[in-house]
């Protein structure tokens, strides 16, 4: 269970993401109990959605981002190379497959241990987070629909 501090740090941090969604006009659904921010943004291909968490027991801002599409069991060693092959390239977050169901999502978390996370942090989160979802959403869609093959995926990344 969290500490009064770390409970007022988790406080602060969910308020600072409201205010940088406002900032950017953005709309978002929030839960003030749960310290959770739900933001969709639109995309060429696929509508992105984001869950930012702030974890008062992990000290931790966490987003994460569903991809809104599954993958069949006969694709998921396909999908494992294509994610870990884009997470090896990666500064920030990666991609994971869950095998219990096929989803995947992509995660990005900051720590706010004794410190406060400043809005370039952030806007850096979610742009960053944004770009990779948009770059890589379809490709693994077409992967798993076994349009491209992950040879074809390697050599085109």
């Amino acid at each position: 269970m969290a500490t009064d501090k770390e409970l007022v740090l988790a406080k602060y941090t969910y308020s600072s993401i409201c205010k940088m969604l406002d900032a950017r006009k953005w709309r978002y659904d929030k839960d003030d109990d749960k310290l959770i921010v739900h933001v969709g943004v639109e995309s060429d291909d696929f509508p992105m959605r984001f869950l930012f968490i702030s974890d008062a027991e992990r000290q931790l801002v966490r987003l994460i981002s569903f991809l809104p599409f599954t993958i069949s069991k006969d694709k998921f060693v396909d999908i494992a190379i294509a994610t870990s092959y884009v997470n090896y390239t990666l500064a920030d977050g990666s991609f994971y497959l869950d095998m219990s169901d096929g989803s995947i999502a992509f995660t990005l978390t900051s720590s706010f241990r004794e410190s406060i996370i400043g809005d370039s942090m952030l806007e850096h989160m979610i742009d960053i987070s944004c770009m990779l979802v948009d770059k890589y959403n379809d490709q693994f869609f077409m992967i798993g629909k076994g349009k491209v093959s992950i040879d074809e995926f390697i050599k085109n990344n």
